[in-house]
């Protein structure tokens, strides 16, 4: 048996994230090996995860990714844990479109066969919150409910109203409750977030976490309802990872090919399998600071300059002359490149921030962006490839994820020439910015969804290196 489970919600703030990473704290301190995951496209929530297990948090998403993919991803990430945590999004059954669960965390639990365990908000209520797991149970046979926990209750007392009503209606057990707390939400999750955790600030809130879970949360009854058979997943599209799981393919089978991956606060909004699935294809991947004033390795042949928060880090990231002159250098060299929201935003002329200040960047995309204090958009995207698109055809389609709270306003109209054709919601636009091997976005791009878009990244950086060293022979 392997112990895996879904934490849901009945919606977004029933404190999904909260009980989250307190119930993995908890287990870590019993000294359970706990892998993490969340559903859906959010990056925030698995940086909270990674810091309280100790490995790296993964999302599971069946809309960007098919159900197989899912399974993969999950098979992966879970190897060597003792219990696999999915972490929810939204209400249970929200996801891509209000006709089907797809994208949701039911569908999330229905791929992977997992239990799943209901948190519901009792704030203001007693026997009613049993109407509310019933229609949960009933709105989908396909997932199970094994256990429901009852967050914000006012009292003790209040939670046994509350548990005797759901288990004498509902007929599934109560795993116990959090109290509302003053104080101990999880702090705004933005501007300093990884720095902070990567400081170790957060430790004693994880700390007060685990203390409270364990006090009013049967975690023994969790980890039995936690029990399942073993998942099937075929490890097709990460089959040239090596044994020891590193993502990197034999060297004698691959020509390794060095790509440089720019991650600090201000950018280190990646997919890990987007990272795997270049080395899967045969790249190194070289890290590297543009906010610690490290330029464009040496030896890279490909850039990957991925979301973040640069707006927050503009003052720096302006200051660092020599880092942007690298990036030009190395764009106008004819680097493939590939750019993503906050990467998109750092290759454009200048970022406006909400107070007013107007900060230089590198200057490669006509044009600059402005920050605005409501969202400017969200939502998923489906992306067909642009004319000479280098690593999408037109025929072709990626799909990824929008979320960004700047606006971009073109300089010269004509000089832009857009990398896809994006369809959302609200129907579809061209968007982003192509020039040469540089393709530059909003959309944060899930490599999965278009496992040939990394492998011929990969391929134009090994053409790259290779017309390089014969120009430079040739001096």
């Amino acid at each position: 048996m392997t112990r895996r489970l879904v934490i849901a919600g009945t919606g977004s703030g029933t404190g999904k994230t909260t009980l989250t990473i307190g119930l993995m704290a908890a287990l870590r301190k019993r000294g359970h090996v706990v892998q993490g995951f969340k559903c859906g496209p959010d990056y925030i929530d698995p940086t909270y995860h990674t810091a309280v297990t100790g490995r790296v948090s993964r999302n599971l998403d069946s809309w960007m990714t098919s159900p197989a993919i899912v399974k993969e991803v999950f098979s992966i990430g879970s190897a060597g844990a003792d219990i696999s945590i999915v972490e929810g999004v939204m209400g249970m059954y929200d996801g891509k479109d209000p006709a089907s669960d797809e994208g949701s965390s039911a569908h999330i639990a229905e791929i992977t066969a997992s239990p799943v365990v209901l948190v519901v908000n009792c704030q203001s209520m007693a026997r009613s919150a049993a109407a509310i797991v019933k229609g949960f149970q009933a709105f989908s046979p396909k997932v199970r409910i094994a256990g429901v926990i009852c967050n914000r209750v006012g009292s003790a007392n209040h939670f046994r109203i509350v548990r005797t009503a759901i288990e004498q209606t509902c007929g599934v057990p109560v795993l116990g409750y959090l109290e509302r707390h003053e104080g101990i939400e999880i702090p705004e999750r933005h501007l300093g977030l990884v720095p902070s955790i990567e400081r170790g600030e957060l430790d004693g809130l994880f700390e007060q976490l685990a203390e409270l879970v364990e006090q009013t949360l049967d975690i023994e009854q969790l980890l039995q309802l936690a029990e399942c058979e073993p998942l099937e997943a075929a490890l097709e599209l990460f089959a040239a990872r090596s044994a020891d799981g590193s993502g990197r393919p034999d060297d004698a089978a691959h020509k390794r090919v060095k790509i440089a991956v720019a991650r600090d606060a201000a950018f280190h909004f990646y997919y890990p399998e987007n990272l795997e699935l270049l080395e899967a294809g045969g790249a190194e991947l070289v890290y590297f600071s543009p906010l610690a004033g490290e330029q464009v390795p040496d030896e890279a042949a490909g850039l990957y300059i991925g979301g973040g928060f640069p707006e927050e880090f503009a003052a720096v990231l302006t200051e660092q002359t020599a880092v942007m002159q690298s990036i030009r250098q190395a764009v106008e060299d004819g680097m493939p490149t590939i750019a993503e929201c906050g990467g998109f935003m750092y290759l454009t002329e200048a970022i406006e921030t909400t107070d007013g200040g107007r900060y230089p960047m590198v200057g490669l995309i006509p044009g600059y962006v402005r920050m605005q204090r409501k969202l400017a958009a969200l939502g998923y995207r489906e992306m067909r490839g642009m004319g000479e698109h280098p690593f999408l055809l037109p025929e072709e389609t990626a799909r990824g994820h929008e979320f960004h709270y700047s606006t971009y306003h073109p300089g010269d109209e004509g000089a832009l020439k857009p990398a896809y054709q994006v369809k959302g919601m609200r129907g579809e636009k061209l968007d982003g910015h192509m020039s040469a091997n540089l393709v530059a976005g909003y959309t944060h791009m899930h490599f999965a969804s278009a496992p040939q878009l990394p492998a011929r990244m990969v391929e134009a950086c090994r053409n790259y290196k290779n017309q390089k060293q014969g120009a430079d022979a040739k001096l």
